[in-house]
């Protein structure tokens, strides 16, 4: 039963960071330590559940099969109970599982130097090993992905405290479970995300088929990923390990730049069954150079500008898609549905090839980093004939909860979405099917706004909103007066 819930774990890494207050580390280092411990901890508590379990069935003679290795001295307990030099138990204990599972966990501890005392005093360590040991994390404790959103709770504090952009590596849950239950994996098929930050949409295609009833063994040697950022991708193996997939390939990698995933029998790319994404909004320097005479010709349909790598993204999961059974599911902000220039060109002949199969507008503010409104499009290889030559164009964007700071998807926003475009059929004010030729008579723009109205009225709240709203706004406007002020005054700029 689930007991550690994401808000039990998110204040307990805030408690962490507070141990870590008045400590020679400076603040923009805590996630570096604090992450590590969290790993650590997951680990450890799994590998206890697996022992636990195998006693119960087999007898302690025969309980050491598991799925990854903790070698003996590199326990978590093992380290607890050490009275000194702390922090040199702890980096031998992290190497330790990282050598004996380096398919997996290689990596996924960082490189923070433990065994700097000055820095890191056995009473700092020792405090906040005694904090991380009063909570569980194996996997009959808390959910699915919950420390990929611990993961993310913390790269987004940290984002706040020293002005970084994190959005790039969250994605609402809601959105993932809302992208994978349209593209609705099966048994055995090949899932592919090509920046897939610490595993959510793969994780999400395995429950989708363990809630379904079907056996997610059947997605071993079947899942791949490809992320950037270090860290990030060593999360993302340990999340899908740690949940039972014992076969799969997470590598890291720049995917615009060098896609690792190809088919020497073809000089292509891979091609799979599923590709799901969140891919960062509007990226800069994608590496046109590369693309410029691409190997793997994913300038099918344009050459993107080095200021906005949105369609890159889509050109490079296209190509990545089967040829019969394809299909893909993509993040990405509503200024792709009408942009003009390159945009507008490869928007165009993604049409024109009758690959686009439905186009789902979100309300703003649901992702963090951004207040952009976002979409989901659906493409597919292969349509099924009665949507040949046709667009599903849904207006979710009243389908959200308010928020001081964002707006929240909720399932059961998510599944009437999905409901939706299962129907596939006109539902006033909120989806309609759009034919390619009409889409054409409006200069191939998918704007929402275009084919789908709102009903008069929804979109004036009520006045107690429209109060809170403005006095939100208000409240913001003058915290960024505040913030610019400042910093004009440390520039020399003004004088008060």
């Amino acid at each position: 039963m689930t007991t550690t819930t994401l808000s039990i774990l998110e204040s307990h890494l805030w408690e962490a960071a507070n141990i870590l207050r008045g400590s020679p580390v400076d603040r923009t280092d805590w996630k570096s330590y604090i992450l590590p411990l969290m790993f650590f901890k997951r680990i450890c508590d799994v590998w206890d559940e697996e022992f636990e379990e195998a006693v119960k069935t087999y007898g302690e003679d025969f309980a050491d099969e598991h799925r990854f290795q903790v070698p003996e001295g590199c326990h978590w307990n093992d380290v607890r109970e050490r009275p000194s030099n702390v922090g040199t138990a702890l980096q031998n204990a992290m190497r330790g599982i990282e050598a004996a599972n380096q398919k997996h966990l290689y990596g996924v501890f960082g490189d923070s130097q433990w065994t700097n005392k000055e820095r890191l005093p056995d009473a700092l360590l020792k405090d906040l090993l005694e904090h991380f040991s009063s909570i569980n994390l194996g996997n009959q404790q808390v959910s699915t992905d919950i420390i990929g959103d611990g993961y993310e709770f913390l790269i987004k504090k940290f984002a706040d405290a020293t002005n970084k952009k994190a959005g790039e590596f969250y994605t609402p849950r809601s959105v993932v479970r809302l992208m994978v239950n349209i593209l609705n994996p099966k048994e055995g098929e090949t899932v592919y995300d090509p920046a897939c930050g610490t595993g959510g949409m793969l994780l999400g295609a395995v429950e989708h088929v363990r809630a379904k009833g079907g056996d997610p063994r059947t997605f071993y040697g079947k899942l791949y990923g490809q992320e950037k950022n270090l860290t990030t991708a060593s999360v993302a193996r340990m999340n899908l390990l740690l949940h039972g997939m014992e076969d799969f390939v997470v590598e890291r990698g720049d995917t615009l730049r060098n896609p690792v995933f190809t088919d020497p029998s073809t000089g292509g790319l891979a091609t799979f069954d599923c590709v799901i994404t969140n891919p960062p909004f509007s990226l800069e320097q994608l590496g046109r150079e590369i693309w410029e005479s691409d190997p793997w010709g994913r300038s099918f349909a344009g050459l993107p500008t080095d200021s906005n790598a949105d369609f890159a993204w889509v050109q490079h999961m296209v190509k990545s898609m089967a040829e019969k059974s394809g299909r893909m599911a993509v993040v990405l902000p509503q200024g792709t549905l009408f942009r003009g220039g390159v945009e507008g060109q490869i928007r165009k002949y993604l049409l024109e090839q009758d690959w686009v199969e439905t186009v789902i507008g979100l309300a703003p503010n649901l992702f963090y980093g951004t207040g952009l409104a976002a979409c989901v499009l659906i493409l597919k290889k292969k349509k099924s004939k009665e949507r040949k030559n046709k667009v599903l164009i849904v207006d979710a964007s009243s389908l959200m909860r308010k928020g001081r700071a964002q707006n929240y998807l909720d399932p059961e926003h998510a599944e009437q979405i999905a409901a939706w475009v299962n129907q596939f059929e006109e539902i006033q004010d909120r989806a309609r099917v759009v034919a390619l030729s009409q889409i054409k008579e409006e200069d191939w723009t998918l704007n929402i706004s275009r084919y789908v109205l709102p009903p008069i009225g929804e979109d004036i709240p009520p006045l107690n909103v429209a109060i809170e709203d403005f006095k939100s706004a208000w409240e913001r406007a003058q915290e960024a007066e505040a913030k610019l002020r400042t910093l004009l005054n440390e520039g020399g700029w003004l004088n008060d």
